[in-house]
């Protein structure tokens, strides 16, 4: 039996908004769906892409793992979940847009720089995952006068920046940025603010995507 907060939401999910959105769940069941972006995010649970941009079904093709990467391009033979959501989301859905959301308080960023501290299991897969941003590391430099706090602020953007790097050395997205018919996007969301910053990859600054109160914060790894 699945658990009572699930089955008790699903009940309420089919007593209200099942039936709100009935015409638009049969209309994809018959046709398929079309989202035209992919967000890439955290399996963060604090999270959740639907909820943030307040989308209903068939309005995003969401690709979720730890800290939100994207690996770069490696057709070695091996299992790629994430690459395989990519290359579905860009040569079959035909996307426009892809987003890379980071966020604040990421644990796959925390872990990836502490010190001593023992896997989780003996296949350390959260270790091997995170490898990924070790660019990142190398151009953030040490640690040096700056909190943890505020070093995890700019590792967990830096993350972004080189996930989006790691997205066009995938030929197909390369190509298709090339022809302008796919854009790239880099942002960030505040868990305890709830504020939502994009990247100027220009300058290298995550800006607040709407005109309301909250930070600025520069990305010293968008160069």
């Amino acid at each position: 039996m699945l658990p009572d907060r699930l089955v008790n939401g699903y009940a309420a999910f089919l007593e209200g908004r099942f039936p709100q959105e009935s015409e638009r769940y049969l209309r994809l069941a018959e046709t398929g769906q079309s989202p035209r972006t992919m967000i890439v995010s955290c399996c963060d649970s604090r999270v959740s892409p639907e909820v943030i941009f307040d989308v209903g079904p068939g309005e995003l093709f969401i690709v979720r793992n730890v800290a939100n990467l994207v690996p770069p391009y490696a057709p070695d033979g091996n299992q790629h979940g994430t690459s395989a959501a990519l290359e579905f989301a860009v040569q079959a859905l035909r996307v426009s847009d892809i987003v890379v959301l980071g966020h604040a308080q990421c644990g796959g960023i925390r872990a990836s720089v502490a010190e001593d501290q023992e896997p989780l299991s003996p296949g350390d897969f959260i270790g091997k995952w995170m490898s990924m941003i070790s660019p990142a590391i190398e151009r953030l430099g040490p640690r040096g006068g700056r909190s943890m706090t505020d070093y995890l602020r700019e590792l967990e953007l830096a993350a972004v920046v080189n996930s989006l790097a790691n997205l066009r050395t995938f030929p197909c997205v390369q190509i298709l940025e090339e022809r302008g018919k796919l854009k790239l996007h880099g942002a960030f969301f505040g868990v305890a603010t709830g504020v939502l910053s994009v990247l100027d990859e220009t300058t290298g600054v995550f800006s607040p995507v709407l005109d309301k109160p909250g930070r600025v914060f520069s990305c010293s790894a968008a160069g």
